[in-house]
């Protein structure tokens, strides 16, 4: 059986859910406070909150540096002969 791209995709969002629920138990199990310092700003946030934007910033960063390359890989798949 060859996979198709649907399939691809839908195994790829359980993926996706699967580690959302457990990131999302993980963040519910520290909801205790924690104080930041960072380019001179501080302040007291709840930790679910940190975690959140901490793993937001990583996504967020995956997805740029990501689509930079395949931007980048483009143009050689398309000069390249079958």
């Amino acid at each position: 059986m060859t996979a198709t791209r649907t399939s691809v995709v839908w195994a790829g969002l359980w993926a996706v859910a699967v580690i959302l629920i457990v990131f999302m138990v993980f963040v519910v199990s520290n909801t205790g406070d924690v104080r930041i310092s960072f380019a001179g700003m501080s302040g007291v946030l709840p930790l679910a909150i940190v975690l959140m934007a901490a793993m937001s910033a990583g996504v967020a960063v995956t997805l740029i540096l990501g689509t930079a390359r395949l931007t980048q890989l483009r143009p050689l798949t398309r000069k390249r002969p079958r």
